[in-house]
């Protein structure tokens, strides 16, 4: 295993990071621990959660796993806060000073620590100060209670302003940024790789196979397997992401490896990644990822696949979706 700095942390993560959104869902109890247990055995040690994932259940499975292997101080723990936990309490979300209180303690109890390596917001709150959002989780790190602090989906504008602000008061500032990046939405190249870099900020990218779409199970003709979680999400598998997919295959072939391992592998090697996020359901999917580690690319290979998937492009919908409409939404652009 490859171990990477956070940033311009000192703090050392592995080159791929286990994701447990399926836990408690897709994935059972049992199954979940499974596979913590072989992703640690593989040497993987950024094991990334959130509170909202199962509404707490797969934070709660991540805990349950840990204390049985007595294997917590071994690794780099991290989730996330900000999405809505009670649908009753308009306080139970967000990035208020409030809300991050509650949302760290129940966190806490749910994993069975007494502190959360990597503590991040999940999503852009755009209603709160960043001074009170700010100020409430340099607290929570004098306490001892958080190391590290992230965010995901933000735009760079924003990461921007966040880090002078922690800078100006001497607060703790954002250590890592967790956007979505795969070869059908490359649109994280345009500027914020350039501005994490710019930061010292480790990039954590989820979807690395388009939930599946890279894994080349979809067809052209709009067929969506029984199963698939496309029966839930919308807007990103269209034609032209399938055949972008289709195109890639070949490469994929040539290297002996399939293309959910050979889009992995392209993500791990981009200039200011630091470990995307491979989230199975089943131990045989680890495994699978796990050889993206010993895939190679040389030059000719990236003018391959950027003649397929030139940089900054996209035919599906991740990045703008989570981000940019979330922007145009906060000042009333609809449609």
């Amino acid at each position: 295993m490859e171990y990477r700095g956070l940033g311009r942390r000192g703090l050392k993560v592995s080159a791929l990071s286990l994701g447990c959104m399926a836990f408690g869902g897709r994935a059972d109890e049992k199954e979940s621990c499974r596979i913590i247990d072989a992703a640690l055995d593989a040497g993987i040690n950024l094991i990334d959660t959130a509170n909202v994932y199962g509404r707490g259940a797969s934070e709660e499975i991540t805990g349950r796993a840990l204390k049985a292997n007595g294997r917590r101080d071994d690794i780099v723990l991290a989730t996330k806060f900000c999405g809505h936990m009670k649908e009753q309490d308009v306080n139970a979300q967000g990035a208020s000073r409030y809300s991050i209180m509650q949302a760290c303690e129940a966190s806490l109890r749910r994993l069975q620590t007494d502190h959360i390596d990597l503590y991040q917001i999940h999503v852009m709150d755009l209603e709160t100060p960043l001074e009170e959002t700010f100020s409430a989780l340099d607290a929570l790190v004098r306490q001892g209670k958080v190391r590290y602090i992230g965010c995901s989906k933000w735009a760079p504008a924003l990461i921007a302003e966040a880090n002078a602000l922690c800078d100006r008061y001497g607060w703790e500032a954002l250590a890592s940024e967790q956007p979505p990046y795969n070869l059908l939405d490359r649109r994280i190249e345009d500027e914020l790789i350039w501005t994490c870099m710019r930061h010292g900020m480790a990039i954590i990218p989820w979807a690395p196979i388009a939930s599946g779409i890279l894994s080349g199970k979809y067809s052209a003709e709009g067929v969506i397997p029984e199963g698939s979680r496309f029966k839930e999400i919308s807007g990103r598998c269209n034609r032209e992401a399938v055949e972008r997919a289709d195109a890639l295959k070949p490469l994929a072939e040539a290297k002996g490896v399939t293309l959910a391992e050979f889009s992995l592998a392209w993500i791990m090697r981009q200039p200011g990644i630091t470990s995307p996020i491979t989230g199975p359901r089943t131990v045989e999917q680890l495994q699978s990822s796990l050889k993206a580690l010993d895939v190679e690319f040389t030059e000719e290979d990236h003018e391959r696949i950027n003649a397929i998937a030139p940089p900054g492009s996209h035919v599906s919908n991740y990045w703008d979706g989570n981000v940019y409409a979330r922007l145009r939404h906060a000042v009333g652009i609809t449609g």
